[in-house]
């Protein structure tokens, strides 16, 4: 208790701070993109030619501005000329090249043919640029749906196998993880911060890739058609730099506690409806509500002090972004009064100025996706990373078929590593084909010698052997294949009778489900039902009753036929005459096999070739019945208590 207690603490202390933020989880995660290889490059080629054809549309628009305004400046002058008298051409003529950027050597003829041929291009050049416009718009769009398509499969592709990969790691890791860590969280984990991650590299990478090639792109363009004025403008870049840096080492810590916080109210919601009929039994639901109503706030709370910081982040953006282009103007401005920018040229650097300041908007969204999958990111590999107690060593080896020979020798035990030994030095032998009862009151020790058999957890000190292996140096799967469990907390799975009873052996025929649901005293009721044994269990097998739930569940086990049977406690939800029937099958299979058994009634107990006694850990008693009977105080006061009582009933 006391270890459990500091354990539930340091997870307190550590859940309100939070995982430290890193970009390396990210990079991990991008990894996974790496295992589709030119499929993942695809939306990022499409990103390419996407982003060039929209930044060839600027240089059109110039075009056809220049195009429009040098017929209309063409037919003027053109119109003009005729008005000056022959004996001034000579003077006017330097004056109208220089204005018009013409040749200074041209004569009067060669301006006038050169006027005339800029009024006749100028409907060509208009029609061409705007068929280009298209085409490069028509281009754009193409490749567009393409990047997205092909992001969002290849981001589908990196969830799909995070969680595949997440559930497995889930299912190798020991008891000791899923005793420290709520099941909410975990599912948590599981689903929204997988999504979180998904988003970032289908769209956040993506845009951030393609914001960084637009901005890149677009500013050598502008230095290359006009160094003075991108010069006066490009002001605007380190200052919104600087502002992101600050805002995403503000808000990123702040996503970490949002998922934190979202963890914990998944975890309420998931223990209250687990337990439904515990809450309506004693009328907790308004408390129950209150308690959500609180998880519930303290998440609002810390996503409105996140949406606070953006919405203040966003006008400051749209304010720097609004001084450049005030600056822009005006720089530009004063380059076309001196005749040094044409009408065209500055349309075309505000446009590609937009490209500038569409990139600063979008790092905005792309910060808060980014901070989003950081913290999941780090969530998830935290699981990934959690290191198990119960592995396969490198060399471990494949467990014989068994002959049920097991040892404890001296074993202590404690939970997590600290606080007071659960089994303090424990040695017993158990001979193949025996029945091992195992006595004692709650938190003596009775679950966790079971617990170690199948090596849910590993001992403290000692060790336990199977026909002289030890425990630590066989595979996992190799000796659960070769042991039955019944474990006192029944768990049925989602789908039927047939199906649960199967679990173990997926491939069993109907004959060797059927024998063992005999065997357990289930065959009866499971065809009283219209579907058989084809009938749905419901949720956690709740459309059966206790005793029900606890002879599929025996079936199950013995459906594997193995030579070492754990019971816990496996009759305690049944009544006597349905304990009869299975102990009766319960006698017949044990024979030749090495059962332990942990039970509350006498038939078990008394014909049981061992009885071990426990308290506090430590074995107190051990013998047959008739000897513990006369030798050990303790056995008797247990028997008479609890087992007399039970033999009366029978």
């Amino acid at each position: 208790m006391q270890a459990t207690q500091t354990m539930s603490r340091g997870r307190a202390r550590g859940g309100a701070k939070g995982p430290k933020m890193s970009i390396t989880p990210i990079v991990r995660a991008a990894r996974y993109l790496f295992r589709y290889k030119w499929q993942a490059a695809l939306p990022y080629a499409f990103l390419v030619i996407a982003t060039l054809a929209q930044l060839a549309v600027p240089r059109l628009i110039r075009n056809i501005i220049d195009a429009v305004t040098q017929g209309v400046i063409a037919q003027q002058v053109q119109a003009g000329l005729d008005q000056i008298p022959e004996a001034f051409m000579s003077q006017a003529l330097p004056r109208i090249l220089a204005t018009l950027n013409y040749p200074a050597n041209m004569t009067a003829g060669q301006l006038i043919a050169q006027l005339s041929a800029d009024q006749a291009d100028a409907p060509g050049l208009l029609i061409s640029a705007a068929i280009f416009i298209v085409v490069f718009a028509a281009l754009r769009g193409l490749f567009a749906f393409l990047q997205a398509y092909w992001a969002e499969r290849n981001s589908q592709a990196v969830s799909f196998d995070l969680r595949n990969d997440l559930y497995a790691k889930i299912q190798r890791l020991s008891f000791s993880y899923h005793d420290q860590n709520q099941t909410g969280q975990l599912m948590i984990r599981a689903t929204d911060d997988v999504e979180k991650v998904r988003l970032f590299l289908g769209q956040g990478l993506l845009q951030l890739l393609g914001a960084i090639l637009l901005l890149t792109v677009t500013l050598i363009i502008l230095f290359t058609t006009n160094a003075q004025l991108a010069i006066v403008t490009i002001w605007i870049l380190p200052v919104a730099l600087i502002l992101f840096m600050i805002f995403g080492s503000i808000t990123q810590p702040l996503f970490s506690r949002v998922q934190i916080k979202l963890s914990a109210l998944n975890t309420i919601l998931q223990e209250n409806l687990a337990g439904i009929k515990v809450v309506k039994a004693f009328t907790r639901e308004k408390s129950e509500q209150v308690k959500f109503r609180h998880a519930a706030e303290l998440l609002m709370q810390q996503q409105i002090s996140i949406a606070r910081i953006f919405t203040f982040l966003f006008p400051v953006i749209f304010l720097v972004a609004s001084l450049g282009q005030a600056t822009t103007l005006y720089a530009g401005g004063a380059q076309i009064i001196e005749g040094t920018l044409t009408l065209g040229e500055w349309q075309e650097f505000s446009l590609y100025l937009i490209y500038i300041f569409l990139p600063l908007a979008q790092f905005g969204f792309i910060i808060t996706q980014f901070g989003q999958a950081a913290a999941s990111a780090a969530r998830i590999f935290e699981i990934l990373d959690a290191k198990s107690d119960g592995t396969d060593k490198p060399d471990a080896i494949v467990l014989p078929a068994v002959k049920g020979e097991i040892n404890f020798e001296k074993v202590t035990f404690r939970y997590f590593g600290g606080g007071e030994p659960v089994l303090d030095k424990v040695s017993f032998e158990a001979k193949p084909g025996q029945t091992i009862a195992l006595l004692g009151a709650t938190g003596s020790g009775k679950t966790t010698i079971i617990n170690l058999l199948p090596r849910f957890y590993d001992p403290t000190e000692g060790r336990v052997t199977i026909d002289g292996h030890d425990l630590r140096d066989v595979t996992l799967e190799s000796l659960r294949a070769q042991i039955g469990i019944v474990l006192q907390e029944t768990t049925l799975f989602t789908g039927s009778i047939r199906d649960n009873i199967a679990f173990g052996k997926p491939d069993a025929t109907q004959a060797q489900v059927e024998a063992a649901a005999k065997a357990a005293a289930a065959h009866e009721f499971i065809l009283s039902f219209p579907g058989g044994y084809e009938t749905p269990v419901g949720e956690r097998g709740s459309t059966l009753s206790g005793g029900q739930k606890q002879r599929i569940a025996i079936a199950r086990a013995l459906l594997l036929d193995p030579l070492i049977l754990i019971l816990d406690d496996s009759t305690s939800s049944v009544d006597v005459q349905t304990e009869a029937q299975i102990q009766t099958a319960l006698d017949k299979l044990m024979k030749g096999r090495t059962s332990f058994v942990i039970a509350q009634r006498n038939s078990t107990v008394i014909s049981a070739a061992q009885i071990l006694v426990l308290e506090k850990g430590k074995v107190v008693a051990q013998g047959r019945h008739a000897d513990l009977l006369e030798d050990s105080e303790i056995y008797a006061d247990i028997y008479n208590s609890q087992l007399v009582g039970d033999k009366a009933t029978t």
